[in-house]
Parts: structure tokens; sequence; C-alpha cells
């Protein structure tokens, strides 16, 4: 089967990819960089803009499935591009995909499409979206890229939406900020860590949801793609137990960390730094309970555990794990 993938150049894109050629698949994959390294018959790269209808239309002629990883991630509260990309973008896309017959289309969206600080701690399919004004631009245009998929849908398009949370694990090569950091963790490089946690995800899970959702997944309908709740201190430990490092020896608490936001932020951009940043306290804050109950009842998505990940991962930074993203799956 012929299937597209935009943004195949990224982290996810770059998992998904090994996935589909395994299992037989003729792949587009669209990007505005092509990776350097082996040549797969299987992938036939094109250049492409989300923003232009032409060159969707072009790119997508003859899938049967495409899967629209395209987005823009930032922490700031503003950024124009980020907006259009994740918003305007995803609609060109999907209107692209409708007008040459494209038979399913798979959008990754993310669990920042739903407010995470007024949830009252827990997050499920039908929990409050993000819309308030004062949430960082990501937040905010990936749900409106949501609004915007769903008038193509109401146009004839069949798609489906998945959401996934904290994405970490291997194939990187664009270096994430969770991957960097355990990276460092492993290193024995982070004497002190931030307190709060996240659901975190492995890349391969997500990647392997997608292909779920293309096969099983209800016309319209959301699906949050769940790894495992977990702390930053427990995980960077972990990482760095896992290559005989000292980890972190305590938590510095997020509200304290939050409190002194005014002078940290300022600090960190001078150098070149959004980590310590009051949108990434506010995720840490927040850490709801995300429930991924939907996609394995529906899909029969299933999520590996943490250990194995962050295992995975460290050997990929040690360079013995194999360039593949199915080599512990």
């Amino acid at each position: 089967m012929k299937v597209a993938v935009t943004g195949a150049a990224g982290f996810l894109g770059t998992n998904l990819l090994h996935r589909l050629v395994e299992r037989g698949h003729e792949v587009t994959a669209i990007d505005r960089v092509r990776p350097t390294g082996a040549v797969d018959p299987n992938i036939d790269w094109i250049s492409a803009d989300v923003l232009d209808p032409v060159s969707m239309r072009a790119a997508l002629a003859g899938a049967e499935v495409v899967y629209h990883l395209v987005a823009v991630i930032t922490l700031a509260h503003r950024h124009d591009l980020a907006w259009r990309v994740n918003t305007e973008g995803v609609r060109v896309v999907a209107e692209a995909a409708r007008e040459v017959g494209v038979r399913r289309f798979v959008h990754t969206s993310s669990i920042h499409s739903f407010d995470q600080y007024s949830c009252g701690g827990r997050i499920d399919e039908s929990s409050a979206r993000s819309t308030a004004a004062n949430l960082p631009v990501y937040d905010r245009s990936k749900w409106q890229g949501e609004v915007e998929l769903r008038t193509v849908i109401d146009a004839g398009l069949d798609a489906v939406i998945c959401n996934p949370t904290g994405v970490y694990g291997p194939i990187d090569h664009t270096g994430s900020r969770i991957n960097t950091t355990l990276r460092d963790a492993a290193r024995g490089l982070i004497p002190v860590m931030i307190g709060g946690g996240f659901d975190l995800v492995d890349v391969r899970d997500v990647a392997d949801g997608l292909l779920l959702a293309a096969e099983h997944g209800r016309t319209g309908e959301n699906y949050l793609l769940t790894g495992e709740m977990v702390s930053m201190l427990e995980l960077t430990r972990l990482a760095a137990a896992g290559n005989g490092k000292r980890g972190p020896a305590f938590a510095i608490p997020a509200k304290v960390i939050s409190a002194a936001i005014p002078v940290l932020e300022p600090i960190g951009k001078l150098f070149g730094s959004d980590r310590v940043s009051r949108a990434a306290m506010g995720a840490l804050l927040a850490a709801p309970v995300v429930d991924g109950a939907k996609a394995r009842a529906e899909l029969g998505y299933r999520p590996r555990p943490t250990a194995d990940t962050v295992r995975d991962l460290i050997a990929f930074y040690n360079g013995d794990l194999a360039d593949r993203a199915g080599a512990s799956a």
C-alpha cells in the first residue's frame, strides 16, 4: 500500500518510517529536509510545504493513507510560524488529502490540545481543551489544528486524531528535551533534578498507535496515546543507574522553581534555553493523570514499561542499539 508521511525527517517520523517499511508499504516521506544516510528504495523523499496547497496535492497524489506529523513545538506564548503550521497547515494538508482521494488521514495532535491546568488532575478524551488566551501558543495551536481538521472531516475526509503524551525514547537524531535530559543523566551530569513529572510514552509505541488508528480508529474520534506517569527524579535516576552513573541526589520542588521564574526565565533566555520557563514549569506542576483506556479498548494499543524505554534510549546513545525503531519492540 502507498502511504505518505508529513514531517518524516523528525523524531516521530523517523520511527514511523521504520514501522511502515517493515510492513512492506511504499512510503512517500514529505519534509523540507532530507536526512543523510542510506537510501531505502521503499521510501521516496519529497520536499513540500504544508502551507502550500499545490505542493501538498502533488505530494499526496496516489497515497491511500496519510500520516500528518508536522508541527512546530515551542514553549513561547506567541510564535507566528508555530500558529500557522499547527493550524492552517493541518487544514491545507487535510484538504489536499481529500481532494486527491486519500482513503484515511491520521492526524498527530498532542496532549497539549487538552487544558492540563484546569482538568482537575485527570484527562480523557472528553476533557476541556486548550482555548484560554494565557496558554502557550503550542497548546492553543494544537487544539485549533483539530478544529481546522474537523471542518475537512465534515466535508467528507475520513480522519482520526491521536494525542500522544510526552514522547521520548530511541531513535532520536534531533535531540528532544526529555531525551537530552536523560542522556545527560546517564552521563552523570545532573546532580539535582526539578520535581514534578509527566505521562511519558515511547516514540515507538506512538508510531504503533498511529498505525492502529489508521486500521481501527473511528472517523472523527480522538485517541490519547499514553505511556506511564513518572517523576523526573525517578526517570533521571533510572537513566543514570542504567549506565552505571550517580543520579540526582534530590529534586527541587517544582513550586519553588516556579516562584523563581521571573528571575530564572530571563537568565535562561540569555543562554538560549527555555527549559526553565513558565510554560515548562506549568506542565510539571499540572502533571495530570492521563487516561489511555479508549486507545487500549478500541485500537488494541499497548505501551511498553518505562524501564524498557530508558534502557533502550541509553543503549542508543551509547551506540549499542541498532538504528532501527523495532530493535527491541
